[in-house]
């Protein structure tokens, strides 16, 4: 699942930054329940990223790089969401052909490469 990022421009896993003395894994946690509604991923998932990216940014805040640890969680398709309104434009499932065959200049630009490591 990808989110349309206002402030990127771009499909990206929801996520956010970490705050002080916040471990990453709470913090895709609590990102997720902050930007999507998703109340079960509270208490559950990984506590490990299973990829590290660093990208210069764009959008509205483009310009610095960003440290990113991707955490895996799962989900069903018909689980409720309530993106937020002022950070997501729209929220869609993507499969790993999906991905690989759309534009690359949607996505961050590490995402084709996680869908490879990670539909092995």
């Amino acid at each position: 699942m990808l989110v349309d990022h206002i402030n990127a421009g771009l499909c990206l896993p929801p996520g956010g930054h970490v705050d002080p003395d916040e471990h990453p894994a709470d913090t895709a946690r609590r990102e997720a329940q902050e930007a999507l509604g998703i109340m079960s991923l509270l208490t559950e998932g990984p506590t490990r990223p299973a990829f590290l990216t660093v990208t210069r940014t764009v959008g509205q805040d483009h310009g610095h790089l960003d440290v990113s640890l991707w955490f895996v969680f799962s989900g069903r398709r018909d689980m409720l969401l309530t993106p937020d309104p002022a950070e997501i434009r729209d929220v869609r499932w993507w499969s790993p052909a999906d991905v690989l065959a759309e534009d690359p200049g949607r996505f961050d630009p590490h995402y084709g490469r996680f869908v490879m490591k990670t539909s092995r």
